[in-house]
């Protein structure tokens, strides 16, 4: 059936859980309720990327996009646009620079620098539909991988593009294929690994969400070329989204005959399982990943043997993350060498991150290799929110540094983050204002990877708990300048010595603060302040009675009742003061008042 419009609507998980679920429903019955269903098609897609704003509705073929957008909204977008041809002003997206709302996708700025390569399809198609992946040259290459290319021919295609790991080591895809097609063995196996623990990551969840095709083509594309006929997804039970959508496309795949025995007619076997991970963050490293799919406890191994000698139940295994697997649809349907035109010289194609804390546009941003964090931030992502100063930026989660203003224009690469003592990590991107104090940041992620620790080798079990000690010492106001060097002792003997990358990157917040904002670790050392007033024994409120004008409003909400007024004060309306020891530092009167009166000291 041919329609005159088509309605996109944002199903990634944070628009469902923003009433997502809800506007898709409410467009549907608005189109039958005004008798235009039959002229307009209505699609529930991935993620847009433009999370900061969502949730999203885009129709088509007028462009419109839609933000902020809630279920009460439906009726009116259906009887302005559908039935009157009137877009629906006061819901399109505005940038701040502009003078007039913008209507093209491409005029918005958070849009403008990305080029979408796995993110293609996200916010485009129908998920759960095969047919519209196909529409869009889905599994064309796989076409080729079956019934013209040689494994080899396949493998130097993935060498001609320079894809490497997306998932945070950056090894050459090519090269672990090939060593895994020519290790000894019959059996063989793919692995995807989703398991994406990061905090404030998302970029392979919304993959899958998104366009789970093109992680199975994926899949198949790398059985073929290694000789495997069994793949599995590791993806940890709290992607629930991502998981319907993924087994829903494995039926379809099954059905199209592109899963399965002797795949369309090729002679080739290869199907695909899931397994679901509890969610530790150590089952992200490839051995503690395969133990847990033996169904013992996800612990990493000593290497070698690497996965690609002896890895699923002994068998040689070829081990890819969910972004770099979505690469190769792309470089199977147009070539390696289209998507080695993307990027710098070491580091080919793009890259997708997360772009989230104090940033205005956060969202799922995917930009070439060699794209500046500068860009990343201040055009992509709008700036720092409220006008608050830039402080600081980690890339690479809780195994990333955080770095500051001055390397900002330093492009991103695999080599250029290790430099500046971050890493690329599977693509987590948070951004930090002056608000925000480096000595609580690195003690967050510390407590982070103390949890996440399987414990099987020292290095990591006791020097994290150790780091965590001396942040906690130096939050609470307790800390010596000897304490910086033992930090530093403590998480370059980690690198060295830890068994697994877990333990090995875990001191980077650390150590890169220490490194970056020493001055601010000795502010609490010395001074007992802790500038960002996050470190709640370093800090104190006053009220300077002198501005307070004795509304009371700082008494009302403290949940502590230690805000008073000033007995025996000639003024009409007596001052507040604040009991210091009741005091829970909340902060909540210095939120709460609006003249500036309440201080942090």
């Amino acid at each position: 059936m041919a329609y005159n419009h088509y309605i996109l609507c944002c199903g990634g998980t944070a628009c469902e859980s923003n009433r997502g679920a809800e506007i898709y429903e409410m467009l549907h019955a608005e189109a039958e309720k005004q008798g235009v269903k039959n002229e307009v098609q209505i699609v529930k897609t991935g993620c847009f990327g433009f999370c900061e704003r969502g949730p999203i509705v885009k129709v088509l073929p007028e462009e419109s996009f839609y933000v902020d957008v809630k279920p009460d909204d439906a009726k009116e977008i259906i009887a302005e646009q559908i039935l009157k041809g009137r877009e629906v002003k006061r819901l399109l997206y505005k940038g701040e620079t502009e003078k007039k709302q913008t209507i093209a996708v491409e005029d918005i700025e958070f849009y403008q620098k990305q080029v979408r390569v796995v993110l293609r399809n996200c916010g485009v198609i129908n998920p759960e539909n095969i047919d519209e992946y196909i529409a869009r040259e889905g599994y064309s290459g796989l076409e080729k991988v079956l019934f013209q290319w040689t494994p080899e021919e396949t493998i130097n295609e993935v060498k001609t593009s320079g894809l490497r790991g997306r998932g945070g080591a950056g090894f050459p895809t090519w090269l672990k294929w090939d060593l895994t097609r020519k290790a000894q063995g019959d059996v063989k196996y793919v692995i995807c690994n989703a398991d994406e623990g990061d905090p404030g990551a998302y970029m392979d969840r919304s993959t899958i969400e998104g366009d789970p095709h093109s992680v199975i083509e994926g899949m198949i594309t790398a059985g073929k070329a290694i000789g495997a006929h069994q793949g599995f997804v590791y993806i940890r039970a709290e992607y629930p989204l991502a998981i319907d959508r993924l087994r829903i496309a494995l039926n379809q795949a099954r059905e199209y005959g592109l899963l399965g025995k002797d795949i369309l007619g090729s002679g080739f076997d290869f199907d695909v399982e899931i397994r679901l991970g509890a969610g530790a963050f150590v089952c992200g490293e490839e051995t503690a990943l395969i133990k847990s799919i033996e169904g013992n406890r996800g612990m990493p191994v000593p290497k070698p043997p690497f996965p690609a000698n002896s890895g699923l139940w002994g068998k040689p295994t070829v081990i890819n993350n969910v972004e770099t697997l979505a690469n190769i649809p792309v470089i199977t349907a147009k070539g390696g060498a289209w998507l080695a035109r993307i990027g710098t010289e070491k580091s080919k194609g793009t890259k997708v991150f997360a772009l989230t804390g104090k940033v205005k546009n956060s969202g799922l941003v995917e930009v070439p290799m060699g794209t500046t964090l500068r860009e990343i931030i201040f055009e992509i992502g709008g700036g720092i929110k409220d006008k608050k100063k830039f402080k600081g930026v980690q890339t690479g989660g809780p195994s990333g540094g955080i770095l500051t203003e001055a390397v900002l224009d330093t492009p991103i690469d695999y080599e250029s983050l290790t430099a500046m003592g971050s890493m690329m990590g599977s693509g987590g991107m948070i951004v930090m204002d002056e608000d925000d104090c480096v000595v609580d940041v690195a003690r967050f992620y510390m407590d982070f990877c103390v949890d996440e620790s399987c414990g099987k080798c020292s290095p990591c079990r006791i020097g994290t708990t150790q780091l965590l000690n001396i942040l906690e010492k130096i939050a609470k106001g307790n800390g010596e300048e000897s304490d910086l060097e033992k930090l530093e002792i403590i998480g370059k003997s980690m690198a060295k010595a830890s068994l697994c990358a877990l333990g090995q990157t875990a001191p980077n917040p650390t150590l890169s603060t220490v490194k970056n904002f020493r001055d601010e670790y000795l502010e609490h050392i010395r001074d007992k302040r802790c500038r960002s007033g996050k470190c709640k024994n370093l800090i104190r409120f006053e009220i300077n009675q002198d501005k307070c004008i004795g509304c009371g409003a700082c008494a009302r909400k403290c949940p502590a009742g230690c805000i008073t007024q000033v007995q025996g004060s000639d003024k009409k309306r007596p001052p507040y003061q604040i009991d210091a020891q009741a005091c829970l530092k909340c902060g909540e009167c210095f939120k709460v008042c609006k003249f500036g009166s309440v201080m942090k000291v």
